[in-house]
């Protein structure tokens, strides 16, 4: 069976578990929330919404999750937080550039799970393995949902998966970035490109690292460590 015929069943698998009715899905442009839009689409049919939600976010951003919002011929629901986000931090004290970021996923996963909720559906996640491993993730923003379709699926076979799928190629191409800021790149932020993230992500599952770069195996650790309190549990006091 093909990888995308086993997600997409694994996806109606878990709205029938969940006793809900379908999935709701975050568009953002990019190719992880498109090829998620497409799987979602093939596993629940007309039981899928799309959400767009610009945030002070770059028109194109809007243009492609249209694009692929009509190429699924999907329903789509159009909601914009700019001015919610602007009201949040005029009564919010002044913060750094990071809590600033964040608030703009937060704020997303919070309409996200207010339609979800209305219809009864899950939130699909659109995070993927390399993402996930190193933490390069919102907590309780993007990390916030029902489902992780991607979840066991590194970049560059969510990139492979793409074009099995006949997601348009500008999508596939386009630089990802998780548009926190202006001219933000996900690869310039992670510090390595994701084809040497995936490579050495798949070194160290099979222990087999003696060919590479001292200094980027030490990042992706360095990452990984760092961030394993984003994937962990949240920790509960125990009464003896």
């Amino acid at each position: 069976m093909k990888l995308a015929d086993r997600i997409s069943n694994w996806i109606r698998q878990k709205v029938r578990e969940a006793e809900t009715e379908g999935v709701v899905v975050g568009l953002s442009g990019g190719v992880d929330s498109s090829v998620v839009a497409c799987l979602a689409k093939m596993a629940m049919k007309e039981k899928v919404m799309g959400l767009i939600m610009p945030c002070h976010s770059d028109p194109l951003d809007e243009h492609y999750a249209d694009l692929m919002a009509k190429k699924l011929s999907m329903r789509k629901e159009r909601i914009v937080l700019d001015s919610v986000y602007d009201r949040l931090l005029g009564i919010l004290p002044s913060a750094r550039k990071l809590a600033l970021a964040n608030l703009k996923p937060r704020l997303r996963m919070t309409t996200l799970y207010y339609c979800a909720n209305n219809l009864n559906y899950l939130g699909a996640g659109t995070g993927n393995k390399s993402e996930i491993l190193i933490g390069y993730f919102t907590k309780y923003g993007d990390g916030g949902c029902d489902i992780l379709p991607l979840g066991d699926i590194l970049k560059t076979q969510v990139r492979e998966l793409a074009m099995s799928l006949g997601i348009p190629d500008e999508i596939i191409k386009r630089t990802p970035s998780a548009g926190l800021w202006k001219e933000q790149t996900d690869e310039e932020e992670i510090g390595l490109s994701y084809p040497d993230l995936d490579r050495i992500i798949l070194a160290i599952e099979s222990s087999k690292t003696d060919s590479l770069s001292p200094r980027m195996l030490a990042r992706v650790k360095e990452l990984k460590k760092r961030s394993e309190q984003k994937r962990s549990p949240v920790p509960v006091f125990k009464l003896d």
